[in-house]
């Protein structure tokens, strides 16, 4: 096989000093972007596009994909330590993950995000080095049918696994749809719910809604509470960075099983790492319903490393399928898609043959960025955690200020900064109020995608709604959605069979 040689050789590229040094720049600053909420790998790489066309390709892709794999360990820090995620991949590590901080285990939980975000990335690395041509090949199986289902699936399973009431859910996922489709028609050029506002004739941002539903809102949230009795967020005592072997033992099994979840979805474009981080969760979540003892809500170390490797080997097969097939699966890899572009170079399977040095140095260096994330924060976890010790007052205006900032800066409109303060209070709303964030987050990322999908699938059938359920993979599709509802019907009997014993 030719791929150990030339991988070789992308090592001797990516550990020259010049590159060496932004793969380390590019860390620090994704894992800076994501513990600070509100601003994401996808904005710190939109925002360093135009700075970076005085460095050479390799170089400016090396600090791209630092960026990127950097901003999910830091989104995961804030996750667990404020309950306030950076992005939508992370809120599945708020559930386990912000108990584990909350009972003074918060450097416990850093480092098992740590490890599991390093194990799901270089497992992810070393498959996209081995088989990239078969990416190209699962690719042609893909059309717009089998997009629409993966987009009901997505829709139908998040809103069902992540909400104890599934009407609640279902509200959720309906309006983050809602926002979706704010905007001008691409098609027919009407305009949709725009109210006649001419700012919002290019729709709604999604920056805009993930900073005001998960951050601002979060924000709104604590403020409302602050003369309530709460619980104290300091760390106590248990302040070792590191984990038992015990510990270890129990996080391992989930480390496998996320990354086995989050792989495929490093392919196909279900709106990135968001879907496959609470299926791992949700499957953590129903083998713990069978212990004796069961665990979850409790601050269970499994409920947090699944959902961290399943978010990070998705992102490293995403790369993967970036450069392979030319096929942007998330913001972030939308945004580099732009870059290669400006740079005058096309991914897919001619940049193989046509920059080889280009692609094989910046592979190389996904797994010189997963050691270094490591080093940067298993022995800082303790330190991040002492973020806990931030009076809340402050702690928590520095959060709004970077939502402003981070969304001002994209976009440079006050009405921008006027959207954020509503869509903020709505996210507000759904947290006083029980209904789940992650349906909305789902629809708002997903809506544009199962939209143009069933409207490609009609126009190629004329009309036959038949071609959305005519391939063995949108029935394989459909059928593993009806095997999960199953099961979700099946558990809220029980539950309430429980209930009125």
């Amino acid at each position: 096989m030719d791929s150990l040689p030339l991988l070789m050789e992308g090592f001797a590229g990516a550990l020259t000093p010049a590159n060496l040094f932004w793969v380390v720049v590019g860390c620090l600053l994704g894992t800076a972007v994501g513990v600070m909420p509100g601003l994401g790998s996808s904005m710190a790489v939109a925002l360093l596009l135009p700075m970076t066309f005085a460095l050479d390709p390799t170089a400016a892709f090396i600090l791209f994909a630092g960026v990127y794999f950097g901003g999910l360990f830091g989104d995961s820090t804030m996750a667990i330590l404020m309950n306030t995620p950076g992005q939508a991949s992370a809120i599945a590590s708020t559930f386990e993950g912000h108990r584990m901080a909350l009972d003074g285990r918060a450097p416990q939980a850093l480092a098992t995000a740590a490890i599991g975000a390093f194990i799901g990335g270089i497992i992810a690395s070393t498959i996209v080095v081995f088989f990239a041509p078969t990416l190209a090949e699962l690719s042609r199986y893909f059309g717009p049918a089998e997009y629409f289902a993966l987009a009901v699936f997505a829709f139908i399973a998040t809103s069902s696994v992540v909400s104890e009431s599934v009407p609640k859910g279902l509200a959720a996922l309906m309006l983050g749809l809602g926002f979706s489709t704010v905007g001008i028609d691409s098609v027919t050029g009407t305009q949709r719910f725009t109210l006649g506002a001419p700012q919002l004739f290019e729709g709604i941002s999604l920056i805009t809604v993930t900073v005001a539903i998960l951050a601002l809102g979060e924000v709104f949230h604590v403020a409302s509470r602050a003369r309530r009795d709460h619980p104290d967020l300091k760390t106590r005592s248990a302040g070792r960075p590191w984990l038992k072997w015990a510990e270890f033992k129990e996080a391992a099994p989930a480390w496998g099983r996320g990354t086995v979840i989050g792989l495929p979805f490093g392919v196909i474009p279900v709106g990135g790492s968001e879907v496959p981080t609470f299926m791992a969760y949700d499957l953590e979540r129903r083998l713990d319903r069978r212990r004796r003892f069961p665990k979850f809500g409790k601050g269970a170390i499994r409920g947090l490393a699944a959902p961290e490797a399943a978010g990070n080997s998705t992102t490293g097969m995403a790369m993967g399928a970036l450069l392979a097939l030319g096929l942007p699966v998330s913001a972030t890899a939308a945004i580099m898609l732009a870059a290669f572009r400006q740079y005058g170079l096309q991914p897919g399977p001619l940049l193989f043959d046509r920059n080889p040095d280009l692609v094989w140095a910046l592979l190389a260096s996904f797994f010189i960025a997963m050691v270094v994330l490591l080093i940067i924060n298993l022995p800082f976890a303790q330190l991040w955690s002492k973020l806990l010790l931030i009076p809340q007052p402050y702690l928590y205006a520095g959060i709004a200020m970077f939502c402003g900032l981070g969304v001002f800066a994209t976009s440079g409109r006050v009405f921008d900064l006027l959207l954020l303060l509503g869509i903020g209070l709505v996210g507000f709303g759904m947290r006083r109020y029980g209904y789940p964030l992650a349906p909305l987050m789902i629809g708002m990322v997903l809506g544009p995608l199962a939209e143009t999908s069933v409207r490609d699938a009609l126009l190629s059938s004329d009309g036959n709604y038949a071609a959305l359920i005519d391939s063995p993979i949108t029935w394989f599709i459909y059928g593993l959605l009806a095997l999960v509802l199953a099961f979700t019907i099946r558990a809220a009997v029980r539950k309430k069979s429980r209930q009125d014993i």
